[in-house]
């Protein structure tokens, strides 16, 4: 009989949450004046990865950091005015990444009613 072997890969998704910057964002007046909070969630779908990297060098991975620079550079680069115009820039920038076969993001504007979140979210690619 065969023993079970295990897996040597997974689907691999890196996630970061809750990230928070001010960006100019908006059609109303004070919008166009001066930037607001908002919040980014993104997911990235890497596809199948070995369980185990080839070896422990972070050049052959996605760096989470370049990617939480890429989300604050593309969302603070130029006044836009809808959430569904950003949320596509985003999208299209981190699919583009290479190995990123699919994205999932969210965006919320953090302080437009006092009793809701306004958010929208997009996936796009392979998931």
């Amino acid at each position: 009989m065969n023993p079970i072997q295990a897996p040597k890969a997974g689907q691999q998704i890196l996630t970061l949450t809750g990230l928070r910057f001010v960006a100019n964002l908006g059609i109303l007046e004070h919008e166009k004046t001066r930037p607001q909070p908002i919040q980014v969630d993104a997911e990235l779908n890497q596809g199948v990865q070995p369980l185990l990297p080839h070896d422990d060098d972070i050049d052959h991975v996605l760096d989470y950091r370049k990617v939480r620079q890429i989300i604050i550079d593309e969302c603070t680069a130029e006044h836009v005015n809808l959430l569904e115009t950003l949320i596509g820039k985003l999208g299209h920038r981190l699919l583009q990444l290479p190995g990123v076969i699919g994205v999932r993001i969210k965006i919320a504007k953090l302080e437009i009613f006092d009793d809701c979140e306004v958010a929208i979210r997009m996936e796009s690619g392979q998931w």
